[in-house]
């Protein structure tokens, strides 16, 4: 009976050292950045402009291709980043936005419909995002936390990564632009005291609005959406 409580008492504490595991995130410095001072394109005719979104995700070592998002995976508040870096350009007279899924190969509406935007837009700036992770860092790095019950410190990694190609109303490629950063985000338990000033979703956040802000900076000071 004794011997019984102890293994209840112990089983109790691993769980409670558990929950109360902390963790912070970091992230690194963009690569790629546009660092040039920002140059706005006053005085050029208003445009039209078709916006592409699609958002991947792949974990490799465990999925074969990358795969779509669908609308309940993409990260949350994304057209709220999108809408406040919009402000970066000064003759997009008229915009449309189109998210990408998985489902479309099913959907020949749609497909039509993204077709049709395609066509009676004067650019069309094709976005997509990519967030990847390495599978067996994860497994091992989940089966060292537990092991040490959390006290030990361990990292798991996501690299973010998004892609631009702009293209001009006769499907011409004109220029392309690519970003990259990662989020490190550390687990031990002392870190619970750490994580109110590096919260993950803060940082994943602050990944998407710094990339579409400094992308948008850099086509708007090169002058390129210009007819």
């Amino acid at each position: 009976m004794k011997k019984t409580q102890m293994k209840t008492g112990a089983a109790v504490l691993v769980m409670a050292i558990l929950l109360l595991a902390g963790c912070a995130t970091f992230k690194s410095d963009m690569k790629g950045k546009y660092s040039a001072p920002a140059e706005k394109n006053f005085g050029a005719d208003g445009v039209s402009a078709l916006f592409i979104f699609s958002h991947y995700r792949q974990t490799k070592g465990y999925d074969a291709i990358p795969k779509l998002d669908d609308r309940r995976q993409r990260i949350q508040g994304f057209d709220d980043f999108f809408q406040d870096a919009l402000k970066e350009f000064s003759n997009i007279k008229t915009y449309a936005t189109f998210t990408e899924y998985a489902s479309d190969v099913n959907e020949p509406e749609r497909r039509a419909i993204k077709d049709s935007l395609k066509s009676t837009h004067d650019f069309i700036l094709d976005i997509r995002f990519m967030r990847e992770k390495k599978f067996a860092r994860q497994f091992l790095g989940q089966i060292f936390s537990v092991m040490s019950v959390t006290l030990l410190p361990i990292a798991y990694s996501q690299t973010y990564t998004v892609d631009v190609d702009i293209y001009n109303a006769q499907n011409q490629l004109i220029k392309s632009y690519s970003r990259q950063a990662a989020l490190t985000k550390w687990v031990q338990t002392l870190l619970i005291f750490v994580y109110p000033f590096h919260p993950e979703r803060r940082k994943k956040e602050e990944i998407y609005v710094d990339f579409l802000h400094n992308i948008f900076r850099q086509i708007e000071s090169e002058k390129v959406l210009r007819n």
